[in-house]
């Protein structure tokens, strides 16, 4: 009985949930999938028997149908025409709205609900996007900015109706595949009959249920231009194509597939020197997303920034301002390392193609769209042709019934049938000339013809119109001959025609790999305990030790030999007695330590030089020989190779002569961390003291200019612009008549207009030719650079003032081409501009050209000119120096002499 009720029991809670699950739908199943780890219900039956209902099958069923309604119906485009199911409803609804006047978009998102099951925010949503793009829908009132990111007004306020182009390329209902709506109301198109990679052109991304899908837009001409390569069978390459504009670095694009990635970048310039602005945004951001992470960056500490303005209307502008005595070089590489300023953009081509998710790449989605967009002209022009065919063989047919004057017989036949004999009969002698065979619908048409349009009938007029069917068939007979001669001048006019306006916005670029620890913003200080043996951010009381970021590595040297790399943290216990703490760049390979230690208790003592590069953060490096009891005796850091000379003092141990001697470690080769060294005494040393400051034993460090990235580099990319001593700066003039000298620092960023960059000789003068535009005249002049680190026009001030042409030879040679005047051409003059006019001060006007109007100033190449030999001090070329352990030898007095082999 217990058993009996308990069933009983169970039956009519499952009757309930039955019920609940049929009037909620899915609420009731969550009811009953997660009512108390049940895995089935029952159902008792009107009879005596019990069955059993698996959730779990249920379950899987109505996911998979979830799923592929998702994947099908809402978030994926077609490869067909490139549309969502919610954006092809809305094209077909303007286009059955469409009469040339603008529409509420509020009555189109209506319309468009008669085809879309959801509800009307998400059409409006959908259509403001569209119309975003700037493409299909012509628009009319606020649809948003997409930089600035504010939204569309509300549908009751806006307007909008289909573009010239949407007209052109997205419609054709005699080739359009044609289905019923959801409720089998209406017929609406299964797929548009896009002429054209619609696609490609606006993008498009989409999260379904196990998959997403990422398609980058791409610019419209060159979609057209590679459509034509595809039909010519010539290659193709596509790329990104941004409404944001922007810099984007598509080198790992990866053909738009999974895996890809593009670096889009914000294009920014300096203004002045405590000001930045920001002209393009990159793409997926807009200036209020843009503007958050750099405040948000500068309140971490990352950068440092005074204020903002966005001043961005029709165009971005947002200045950002600086404090004096803030890079504005290194805040821009801080921007792209820290904000939005630079994003990742993961593309990942995936389509619908006969009901399946295609994951394709955005050339083969190319090429698919080409094919289709030719099989399309094809239908439409077998369509065409057989219009064309009809109307010649019933303007045949109908000269032939006036001619032959079958219509006054007519009175003799009372029924249809025998009419229709009587007319076949009459047509017969002439069957051999008609494209196809006359029929029942064809004479019905004839016996309808008006009297006073067969009173009236002009044989001539009717040859001539049979005569402009026939040329107009053998055109289109000729189209479809040559198909894709037609495809290829059909995209030729869409680009003629609706190209103009649609240049690429986007600039293609490599981008430099920016590291993030040489343009953080140092906003921590960094203090050690020397003898406690900690190194940390918080420990104010001790010694301070330098500014730091919390991305920074710090080197620690110990007095026992003892070297370790660590992050930067609050507390961090490295070993007691510290002798060297700094921040480490581990990409520095002109920092060169120099070091003197003691084997040992009482070993012999070595030197040795050597740089650090490569270590695994947080381990212990020996700098000695590994006997215990190790001890450095001497220790400096040289940023840029320096080698002093130092004085050692030794103990008066036994019969040692000579207890002083010098030793200069410019006479010793740099090496690893890990060598042994060169021996300096096997006696003990009392002291070791400085003697002299040393200069820079490296070489001079090449440099490079790589045109692709616009930044310069020591890896040799690009052109070599010289080899650069501490001492030596960089000569930068833009075709704005703008100078400035400057130190080569890796990071600096140039100006687009820059056109002289090269290694700045201070004794060379350089030559320019520009057009007053006060005095409306040329004038030419030589000067030398009088102040550095300085930007500086040397041309007027004037708006029309414009740079002709710059040069930095010694011997410079211009060609002047003038202006024909009143029919008379004047030869051409060649100036010497070393004889033409002296070296005068930086901020002289310059002498007068000429006062003919020219028409082009022209550099020839230099005279020849033997530049005087500068005296430089011969480098120790230490680093490929090859000393080794044993050229260090002990006298027998103690004293160190150095031999280099």
């Amino acid at each position: 009985m217990k058993d009996e009720e308990e069933d009983n029991i169970l039956s009519n809670e499952d009757e309930n949930n039955d019920a609940s699950f049929d009037a909620n739908d899915q609420e009731g199943f969550d009811d009953i999938s997660t009512s108390s780890g049940m895995h089935h219900f029952y159902e008792n039956n009107a009879d005596e028997h019990d069955t059993i209902t698996k959730v779990t099958g249920m379950y899987k069923d109505w996911f998979l149908d979830y799923a592929s309604y998702v994947i099908l119906e809402r978030a994926v485009p077609a490869i067909e025409d490139g549309f969502k199911p919610v954006q092809r409803r809305i094209m077909h609804s303007l286009k059955e709205l469409d009469d040339g006047r603008y529409n509420k978009v509020a009555n189109v998102v209506g319309h468009t609900m008669q085809y879309h099951p959801h509800g009307d925010q998400s059409i409006a949503d959908a259509m403001v996007q569209i119309g975003q793009k700037d493409l299909l829908i012509d628009c009319q009132g606020n649809w948003g900015n997409i930089l600035t990111g504010d939204g569309a007004a509300a549908s009751r306020y806006i307007e909008a109706r289909l573009s010239k182009f949407a007209l052109e390329v997205l419609y054709s209902p005699k080739i359009t595949d044609w289905g019923v709506s959801y409720d089998g109301r209406r017929a609406e198109p299964n797929n548009l009959p896009v002429k054209f990679p619609l696609l490609l052109a606006q993008g498009a991304e989409g999260i379904a249920v196990g998959l997403s899908t990422k398609v980058l837009p791409h610019n419209f001409n060159e979609l057209i231009d590679a459509s034509i390569k595809i039909l010519k069978g010539k290659p193709f390459t596509l790329y990104p194509d941004f409404q944001t504009a922007g810099i984007a670095d598509v080198s790992n694009y990866n053909d738009g597939m999974r895996g890809g990635r593009v670096r889009v970048r914000a294009k920014i310039s300096q203004l002045d020197k405590n000001t930045l602005v920001i002209t393009q945004i990159p793409f997926s951001t807009n200036t209020s997303s843009l503007i958050d992470s750099i405040l948000k960056a500068n309140e971490k500490g990352k950068i440092k920034i005074k204020k903002i303005e966005d001043n961005t209307a029709a165009e971005v502008e947002i200045l950002i301002h600086l404090f004096p005595g803030v890079s504005p070089d290194k805040t821009i590489d801080a921007l792209f390392a820290f904000t939005a300023c630079e994003t990742s953009v993961a593309p990942l081509g995936c389509v619908i193609e006969d009901n399946k998710p295609l994951f394709i790449g955005v050339s083969d989605m190319l090429k698919i769209s080409t094919e289709r967009t030719v099989d399309l002209l094809r239908q439409e022009l077998e369509i065409q042709l057989e219009e064309l065919k009809n109307k010649w063989h019933f303007a045949t047919l109908e000269k032939i019934f006036i001619r032959e004057e079958m219509y006054i017989d007519f009175k003799l036949y009372s029924d249809r049938e025998a009419l229709y004999k009587y007319m076949y009969d009459r047509f017969d002698p002439f069957k051999a000339s008609f494209v196809r065979e006359i029929n029942d619908d064809d004479l019905q048409k004839l016996t309808q013809i008006p009297m006073i349009r067969i009173t009236r009938f002009d044989s001539d007029k009717a040859d001539d119109f049979i005569a402009k069917l026939e040329d107009e068939m053998k055109e289109v007979q000729h189209h479809l001959d040559h198909i894709i001669d037609f495809a290829i001048a059909y995209f030729a006019k869409l680009k003629e025609k609706y190209g103009k306006g649609r240049e690429r916005q986007t600039e293609l670029r490599i981008f430099d790999d920016i590291e993030a620890t040489k343009v953080v913003l140092r906003n921590t200080k960094l203090y050690v305990n020397r003898e406690e043996g900690f190194v940390g951010t918080s420990l104010k009381k001790d010694e301070y030790v330098v500014d730091c970021s919390d991305i920074d590595d710090v080197i620690v040297f110990l007095r026992n030999g003892t070297m370790m790399i660590t992050k930067v943290d609050a507390k961090t216990f490295v070993g007691k007695d510290i002798i060297h703490v700094a921040i480490f760049d581990k990409g520095d390979k002109r920092t060169i330590y120099n070091l003197i230690y003691r084997d040992g208790k009482s070993g012999p003592s070595y030197i040795k030089r050597f740089n650090v590069s490569g270590v695994t953060r947080d381990k212990a490096y020996d700098l000695t020989n590994g006997a215990a009891g190790s001890q450095i005796l001497y220790f400096s850091c040289n940023p840029n190779g320096e080698a002093e000379v130092i004085n050692i003092i030794l103990r008066q141990v036994g019969s040692i002569k000579k207890l002083k001697f010098d030793i200069d470690f410019a006479k010793l080769a740099i090496k690893g961390r890990a060598s042994k060294g060169n021996l300096v005494t096997k006696y003990p040393i009392k002291k070791i003291e400085l003697k002299e400051k040393g200069i820079s034993t490296l070489l001079p460090r090449k440099v490079w200019f790589d045109d692709t990235v616009q930044r310069l580099n020591v890896d040799g990319r690009g052109e070599l612009l010289g080899e650069f001593r501490p001492s030596d700066k960089l000569l930068v003039i833009s075709q704005a008549g703008k100078l400035k000298v400057i130190i080569p620092e890796l990071s600096t960023h140039f100006d687009e207009d820059m056109i002289v960059l090269e290694k700045w000789n201070p004794k060379k003068p350089i030559s320019a030719i520009y057009f007053d535009g006060e005095k409306e005249r040329y004038f030419i002049k030589r000067f030398l650079v009088e102040v550095e680190h300085k930007e500086e026009s040397f041309i007027t001030d004037h708006p029309n003032s414009k740079l002709e042409i710059v040069a930095t030879d010694y011997r410079p040679v211009a060609e002047l081409i003038f202006a024909k005047v009143k029919g008379v051409q004047k030869e051409n003059q060649v100036v010497d501009i070393e004889s033409f006019i002296a070296v005068k001060g930086f901020k002289a006007l310059g002498n007068q050209l000429t006062t003919d109007k020219l028409k082009q100033v022209n550099l020839l190449d230099p005279l020849p000119y033997e530049e005087p030999e500068e005296e430089q001090p011969e480098p120790n070329e230490s680093i490929e120096d090859t000393i080794d352990d044993s050229s260090i030898q002990l006298e027998d007095d103690g004293q160190v002499t150095l031999s280099l082999e």
